[in-house]
């Protein structure tokens, strides 16, 4: 399903970018295991960046079905426009989203042999939209595992006033309050707890080609965009190539069974033809 906006050459250089490797050292893994995330410079280049800030925007107003003013939305509305699996609407989107070395990160910090795809999502924060209330992704995944991780690549210089991602390093060894939504609740309990029991925020800015890696468990938030321009953000969500279905507990894994793994059975390897393997040892 390639869309008439893939008009911009995908050159040699941000080819050999996305299919490259980084190196993950046993000081990166420990980090991220410790505290459920980390952020890593230089990861792709300011050239990958721009071109990809470029093609991902245009898709994202071609697919975006937003069509509330933002001052007339709920905070989870205020808080960004949200277009999942764009690489099934454009062959240079899914090239970004298939890349090697972002999977290839993926894999290595959770020290898994290999990770599937659960889904794209553009996460575009409006100029003048809210806060993203403090949540946990794994929440909505009807995943049996606790290997799994998404990768938050700003499309461009991310400073505070742009609303960058905030984490609260080992909340994904908390299990109070896994099962919130995203809402203001969400907000309200898990700014409780992480004042009275984690005492700690990671809010900084994100350079041009720093990316973040969050586990599914792991508390975050972002603030307002209080700028008069979008922060442009694109996420791939990835998963061990070996986790399995588990039955739905609440409708949000239901959603997300017949959403992004359809014709998965309860117990079953989770391998649909949307999940691929994106990266195996």
């Amino acid at each position: 399903m390639s869309s008439t906006l893939d008009s911009p050459i995908l050159t040699a250089a941000i080819e050999k970018d996305l299919a490259g490797s980084f190196t993950i050292t046993d000081e990166h893994r420990d980090f991220y295991r410790e505290n459920g995330f980390i952020k890593l410079k230089q990861v792709l280049s300011p050239e990958t960046i721009q071109f990809y800030g470029d093609v991902i925007t245009d898709q994202v107003i071609a697919h975006n079905a937003q069509q509330v003013p933002l001052e007339e939305r709920d905070t989870y509305g205020k808080a960004f426009l949200q277009v999942m699996n764009l690489w099934r609407h454009s062959e240079l989107v899914k090239q970004f989203v298939y890349s090697k070395k972002l999977a290839q990160i993926a894999t290595d910090l959770m020290g898994c042999t290999g990770v599937r795809l659960y889904h794209d999502q553009a996460l575009y924060k409006e100029p003048g939209g809210g806060h993203t209330p403090w949540h946990a992704d794994q929440f909505y995944w009807p995943i049996d595992s606790n290997n799994t991780v998404t990768v938050w690549v700003p499309l461009q210089e991310t400073p505070l006033e742009l609303g960058p991602l905030a984490f609260a390093p080992k909340s994904h060894l908390v299990k109070r309050h896994r099962d919130l939504a995203i809402s203001d609740e969400s907000e309200r309990l898990i700014e409780m707890t992480v004042k009275e029991t984690i005492q700690q925020l990671v809010e900084t800015a994100f350079d041009i080609g720093e990316v973040s890696y969050h586990a599914g468990w792991t508390f975050h938030r972002a603030g307002a965009n209080t700028t008069q321009r979008p922060r442009r953000v694109m996420t791939v969500i990835y998963f061990d190539q070996n986790a399995t279905l588990h039955a739905p507990q609440r409708k949000e894994h239901e959603n997300d069974w017949n959403t992004w793994m359809p014709g998965v059975e309860i117990g079953k390897l989770i391998d649909s033809p949307i999940n691929p393997v994106l990266y195996s040892h």
